[in-house]
C-alpha cells in the first residue's frame, strides 16, 4: 500500500483525490489526544495524518476538536463533520492488563486495531506492527462479529500481540502539541511562513 504524502492531505490527494479529514479523539491511560485522520480515496488506505520532520513523521495532537479544526482550515481544508468519533483506549489498556480475567471490550478493541494500522501508515511505521496473517484475519473477523468468545488460544495471542505493540506505538510516537500555524505546506514540503 502507497503511503499518502501529508502535504497531499492539505492538497490535492494521490492520483487528484483528496480523501476526507476527521478529528478522531484517542483517551488512553498514558496519552490523550485529538489527530488527524484522512479518509482514503479509492483504494488508497485511511491513515493518521502525520507530518514529515527530518529523518522521522510526527504525529499533530490537539487538545480539542476545535484546535484541529482552526489547524486543517489554515491549510485550506475542513473537516468533513464537525464532532469526532473517541475511541476508549483505556478500556483496552484496561483489558490489557488481565485479559485471562477480563471480558474484551470487542468495540473497544476492533477500534483501537484499526486506529493502530492507520497511525502506523501514517507513521510510515508499519513495521512495528505484527506482521498479520490468516490467523490475524480469522480474529479480525470474529472480532468484527462480535464473537471474541470464539477465539481460538492462537488467535488470541495474535491479537494480543497486535494491540500490545498497536499501544505501545501510540504511546511512543513522536507528537507535536497544537503545532504553531506558521507552518504551510508548499511543493510537498513543509516551509515556515516567513520562507
Amino acid at each position: 500500500m502507497a503511503k499518502i504524502e501529508m502535504a497531499d492531505v492539505f492538497a490535492a490527494g494521490p492520483c487528484g483525490r483528496r480523501g476526507s479529514l476527521y478529528a478522531y479523539r484517542v483517551r488512553g491511560l498514558g496519552r490523550s489526544a485529538v489527530v488527524l485522520w484522512v479518509g482514503g480515496g479509492g483504494d488508497e488506505p485511511d491513515q493518521v495524518v502525520a507530518l514529515p520532520e527530518a529523518d522521522r513523521c510526527q504525529v499533530p495532537v490537539f487538545t480539542t476538536v476545535r484546535q484541529a479544526r482552526v489547524y486543517a482550515g489554515r491549510r485550506g481544508r475542513r473537516l468533513a463533520t464537525s464532532e469526532a468519533d473517541t475511541l476508549e483506549l483505556a478500556r483496552v489498556q484496561h483489558w490489557l492488563e488481565d485479559p485471562v480475567r477480563r471480558r474484551v471490550p470487542s468495540g473497544a478493541v476492533l477500534e483501537a486495531w484499526n486506529f493502530f494500522e492507520d497511525l502506523a501508515r501514517g507513521l510510515g511505521e508499519v513495521r512495528r506492527l505484527p506482521q498479520q496473517s490468516a490467523v490475524h484475519d480469522i480474529a479480525y473477523e470474529k472480532l468484527f462479529g462480535g464473537e471474541c468468545a470464539a477465539w481460538t488460544p492462537a488467535e488470541k495471542r495474535a491479537v494480543l500481540e497486535l494491540i500490545k505493540a498497536g499501544v505501545e506505538l501510540w504511546n511512543s510516537c513522536p507528537v507535536i502539541v497544537k503545532p504553531c500555524s506558521s507552518i504551510v505546506f508548499a511543493s510537498g514540503r513543509v516551509v515556515s511562513r516567513g520562507s
